[in-house]
């Protein structure tokens, strides 16, 4: 394959440059909105906004071009969030998708000008049916600011690219304004940990926020118990049988009461008393009233209570409220999964 080198230009010196002309556009926003100047309007737009989604509504969020795709991704933060949104694009919406707008409804319309011909032809039909526009430009004169509820704020003195012409900071202040909006709206509506998680079942993210030790634990036939007074003889056996990492001492009915815990680290260190190994029994060797779990933990809680030590547990008794065994957890499984 054939090398192709960089050109004689400053690489680096335009990557800094682009990164701070738009980390300073949002520097800039927020010095505007702890001056008040631009308060009003986000406090406005989030109770519209708020208001709809208490109501049942939606978000309805628009923009053309790179507003428009700005707006899909802000529509998918939403959504990702338990707030109902849709991204309807201003042409599809003039001919004929603007029934998806029904009552309850609100409009957040992203247009850096603020006098996008698209937009602007959709405000009539909104305002006749009582959808309130909650607008985002850089414009306060423009004919969607002052034509909408509340306007934000999303003024840049310049954009990152060279010649000030592609949307690049206005694009990012943007962006930064849709996450604000979206992680405000998530604290004011109580969305928690919990109901993130049912947002995301899949992947690695998934996993961390539901996965519970219930769902990976290994239960029945393969927990390895054994009795109190079995030889040691017989616990090397079932330990290397089960290759389970640990050994259960149990008593009971069905081998349900927990009495302590044999692990492979229990063994080298009962290996010290040399000839006198193979004369103990389980319960000279275990460790009693070992750290356990409940099914209902967090798989991910389960795997800092193990690994956060001085030293590491490589297996875990799974208990439940009665202190009655249910499973046995892998230090070895959960790192797998996560």
């Amino acid at each position: 394959m054939k090398n192709h080198h960089l050109p004689n230009f400053d690489v680096l010196g335009e990557i800094k440059r682009v990164l701070t002309i738009e980390g300073q556009a949002i520097l800039a926003c927020v010095e505007r909105i702890e001056k008040s100047t631009s308060a009003h309007g986000i406090q406005k737009g989030l109770s519209l906004l708020y208001g709809a989604l208490s109501r049942g509504g939606k978000v309805v969020v628009t923009g053309v071009g790179k507003s428009g795709k700005v707006a899909q991704k802000i529509a998918a933060t939403l959504n990702s969030t338990g707030n109902f949104a849709v991204f309807l694009h201003p042409t599809e919406g003039l001919h004929g998708d603007l029934g998806v707008i029904v009552s309850g409804d609100v409009v957040l319309a992203l247009s850096y000008t603020g006098n996008t011909e698209e937009l602007i032809r959709l405000l009539p039909s909104l305002k006749s049916r009582q959808i309130p526009v909650v607008a985002i430009t850089g414009n306060s004169q423009s004919k969607l600011a002052q034509q909408s509820d509340a306007w934000i704020d999303g003024f840049v003195t310049s954009e990152a690219c060279p010649h000030n012409l592609a949307p690049t900071s206005s694009t990012t202040l943007a962006l930064a304004i849709g996450d604000a909006i979206v992680t405000t709206l998530m604290q004011m509506r109580g969305f928690d940990p919990l109901a993130f998680a049912r947002n995301h079942p899949g992947g690695s993210l998934g996993n961390r926020l539901s996965l519970q030790v219930m769902n990976v634990m290994h239960t029945g036939d393969q927990i390895p118990c054994l009795g109190l007074t079995v030889s040691m003889d017989e616990v090397v056996m079932v330990l290397t049988q089960f290759k389970m990492g640990g050994v259960f001492i149990v008593s009971g009915e069905n081998n349900q009461n927990l009495l302590g815990v044999i692990t492979e680290g229990d063994i080298r260190r009962a290996l010290q008393h040399r000839e006198k190994f193979f004369s103990l029994k389980a319960g000279d060797v275990m460790t009693r009233q070992p750290v356990t779990v409940a099914p209902e933990m967090l798989a991910i809680e389960a795997l800092d209570l193990m690994r956060n030590r001085p030293s590491q547990i490589s297996v875990l008794p799974v208990v439940d409220g009665q202190g009655k065994l249910q499973g046995i957890l892998r230090l070895l499984d959960l790192v797998q999964i996560f």
